[in-house]
């Protein structure tokens, strides 16, 4: 019981609300810079963000003849700036430093370092629009809840690893989209999908094939609390009459869509939430696949 808790803690967003306000615009400014300098990879890819052994990175990004590594160190609650020429750069992250502190932090470490990016430097579809250079109205950082959110995300990366390997279909990498801060992965069909014509760009790369898309958040201005997602693009008719596994899963409207859901305070109260979560992710995809005509069998990856 103990080992279960504190791999899969409470995340009530009522208690951290301030300092998730203003981690996602830490993580957004990261995020923002990868994107500028990223060769680009299909399915919007290059830009996202992954977890690892002490908190959260980007990876190599490239940088002329040499690349940097961004990386939130949530054990020792720190910004850390390495490079391949033996450059690094490091500041903590504490409460009241504000997202003008950090941005203004990061861009003189960066370029002490040699690094010069461009990018759109506020905020993307979060509760206000202010510039980051400006914003010293969101400076909240409780070291416990940061931590917490990111072992929570570790967990959960594990079983979207495990799970992912079980397929043959073009899946993504589990990585972090810094947008809405939520950890994902998705699976392809290899089918185009339906022509997306008066979409946003993001959008139209983003669903230019099939996909049955997985993933974990915080909890937002709708969802008031963590919870995990899947979704299958196109919709199929008839998804929401598959069944879900565990019985606390349930679809829900979102859009006008079916959307597989199980809230993560649900999850925590099974007795093995690693497998509960293998089960919910498996019965989503085994409803989205049949419903859409893809190969199950044949995508099937069986044991060695």
């Amino acid at each position: 019981m103990r080992d279960k808790m504190d791999n899969f803690p409470e995340l009530p967003l009522s208690a951290w609300k301030p300092t998730k306000e203003t981690f996602h615009r830490y993580l957004q400014i990261v995020g923002k810079i990868r994107l500028a300098l990223m060769p680009r990879k299909n399915h919007w890819w290059y830009i996202t963000l992954y977890t690892n052994s002490s908190g959260l990175t980007t990876r190599s990004i490239p940088y002329g003849n040499f690349v940097f590594e961004i990386q939130f160190d949530l054990i020792h609650h720190r910004l850390c700036l390495h490079s391949s020429k033996g450059d690094s750069q490091n500041f903590e992250l504490y409460d009241g430093l504000s997202v003008a502190d950090f941005y203004q932090k990061i861009c003189a470490g960066l370029n002490t370092m040699g690094v010069f990016f461009d990018i759109i430097a506020k905020p993307y579809d979060l509760s206000d629009d202010i510039p980051f250079a400006e914003c010293t109205l969101h400076k909240s950082y409780d070291r416990e809840y940061v931590f917490r959110f990111w072992k929570i995300l570790l967990q959960v990366d594990l079983v979207f690893k495990e799970f992912s390997g079980r397929s043959y279909s073009k899946t993504c990498p589990v990585h972090i989209y810094w947008h809405h801060m939520d950890l994902a992965v998705t699976r392809f069909s290899g089918k185009k999908g339906p022509e997306m014509t008066d979409a946003k760009a993001a959008d139209r790369d983003a669903y230019s094939h099939e996909v049955i898309s997985f993933g974990f958040w915080a909890g937002d201005k709708d969802v008031r609390f963590p919870a995990f997602y899947a979704y299958t693009y196109p919709s199929p008719d008839g998804l929401d009459n598959e069944p879900l596994m565990p019985e606390s899963a349930e679809w829900i409207d979102s859009n006008g869509s079916p959307m597989a859901f199980l809230s993560y305070d649900a999850l925590r109260e099974l007795p093995n939430p690693k497998a509960a979560l293998l089960e919910f992710l498996e019965s989503a995809y085994q409803a989205g696949a049949k419903r859409t005509g893809w190969d199950i069998d044949e995508l099937t990856v069986k044991p060695l």
